[in-house]
């Protein structure tokens, strides 16, 4: 007999229509739901730092700029996952009416040492098989720097940033990310 513990998924529906009463968000990996904790001020200022930089330089295109309140759907071919991103670039949106969007072209994460593994792991792979998705950017959250994943031939490529005077170039919509002004205002001290 066995003693392994039996799950009960939860379906899309269910999870979706749980979100729009929840007071904390959730997010979703094949049926599986797991609460999300809140962030430090330093993550938010760089999230937020980025979103309002990010906002400006798309003023009158047609892409638009989604904080972590906007979920993302990542079809996988095994399953379904929801996930909060703390920044996307949406070009090509869902209609207005929808709590998600499916096509992102750039996922931008603030990594701590909390949230590391999943981002640079679990995350990382579920958003590198969205076919819209041009970049994933995880801007680190104790020094100013950045690793940047940027699709390429025939896979993406991997670089890293570790210089104030960086600034990552997401070409395809004109947009320039500088660090200096996504870390503008940002302390850093030991996590």
């Amino acid at each position: 007999m066995s003693t392994a513990r039996r799950l009960n998924l939860i379906s899309i529906d269910n999870y979706l229509a749980g979100e729009q009463q929840s007071t904390i968000k959730h997010e979703y990996l094949g049926g599986v739901v797991y609460a999300m904790v809140g962030a430090r001020n330093a993550h938010n200022m760089i999230a937020a730092n980025a979103l309002v930089e990010i906002g400006r330089q798309l003023q009158g295109h047609k892409c638009r700029v989604f904080n972590s309140d906007t979920k993302i759907r990542v079809r996988m071919p095994s399953q379904t996952r929801f996930y909060y991103p703390d920044v996307s670039i949406i070009c090509h949106p869902n209609p207005q009416s929808d709590v998600f969007q499916d096509q992102p072209s750039v996922i931008i994460e603030v990594l701590s040492e909390s949230t590391r593994r999943i981002d640079e792991g679990e995350k990382r792979e579920a958003y590198l098989t969205i076919p819209t998705l041009t970049h994933y950017i995880l801007l680190q959250q104790s020094e100013p720097a950045a690793i940047v994943y940027e699709r390429g031939e025939p896979g993406f490529d991997r670089r890293v940033l570790s210089s104030i005077s960086d600034r990552i170039e997401i070409s395809d919509i004109k947009v320039s990310l500088e660090l200096a002004a996504v870390y503008s205002g940002v302390e850093f001290s030991e996590e």
